[in-house]
């Protein structure tokens, strides 16, 4: 498999075009966690509108979630080097999931919970897109958790539009194996930040991603062809929700 930014870039050119994931003059907010994915995803996507056909305004946007220690300083720093502007809401999430209402499972209210602040932060600053960070790994792992545990065939879509919030989500990295991103954030490298989450749940996520990890030996090109799979039989519905008459129309 071949490594760094430039197979990124050609991969993450691939899902822009084949599901029409930026225009022109439509802002962009990347939701960045300070993580190894989304801090690639803002270089990434930084690089691309220097070079690409479209002219669109790009910033960051991070929900901190007042654990102790969270700490942005070399987030910002590494923003403030891209000259994109960041955008950072304080909140008090990590307390109340663990602390205060003491949640069964805190870590996917965090998750939702984080999610909410993200897109509020958004719209709050004029930005009505927001690009996520998920990679080729989630793509195939949420295949395997829908087809074994819900009964169901899809993934999360690359391109989502929230119409309660008059959002759009879009995952530029849908094509992208989370061992480039990997290995592009080791060598560049990125000041990724540290989690200071208490749990850090993953659950049966984990789990699918070692039974992944384990199909990749068998089969090198594997998680290519589960998302060419996805793309010829949903398009760019990817959760399976389209029935097969309306693919047809």
């Amino acid at each position: 498999m071949r490594h760094g930014l430039t197979e990124i870039n050609k991969r993450m050119k691939k899902a822009i075009t084949n599901h029409k994931l930026i225009a022109d003059n439509e802002p962009i907010m990347v939701g960045l966690s300070g993580g190894k994915d989304s801090m690639t995803l803002l270089y990434a996507l930084k690089q691309f509108h220097r070079i690409s056909k479209y002219k669109y305004q790009l910033a960051a946007g991070h929900v901190c979630l007042g654990f102790p220690g969270d700490d942005t300083a070399a987030m910002e720093e590494f923003c403030r080097q891209l000259e994109v502007p960041l955008f950072i809401q304080h909140t008090q999430i990590g307390e109340v999931v663990f602390d205060v209402r003491q949640e069964s499972n805190p870590c996917t209210k965090k998750k939702k919970m984080r999610r909410g602040a993200l897109n509020s932060l958004a719209k709050e600053n004029g930005f009505a897109k927001i690009a996520l960070a998920h990679h080729q790994d989630d793509v195939v792992e949420t295949l395997l958790l829908n087809l074994y545990y819900e009964g169901r065939i899809g993934s999360f879509k690359p391109l989502t539009y929230l119409d309660r919030m008059d959002l759009t989500v879009i995952r530029p990295f849908v094509y992208v194996p989370e061992e480039q991103i990997r290995y592009f954030a080791r060598t560049y490298p990125l000041p990724v930040l540290e989690s200071h989450c208490p749990q850090n749940c993953l659950g049966k996520r984990q789990e699918m991603k070692a039974i992944c990890a384990q199909l990749e030996n068998m089969a090198p090109m594997g998680k290519d062809r589960v998302c060419g799979a996805l793309d010829r039989l949903f398009g760019t519905d990817w959760d399976g929700n389209i029935t097969a008459k309306e693919r047809k129309e």
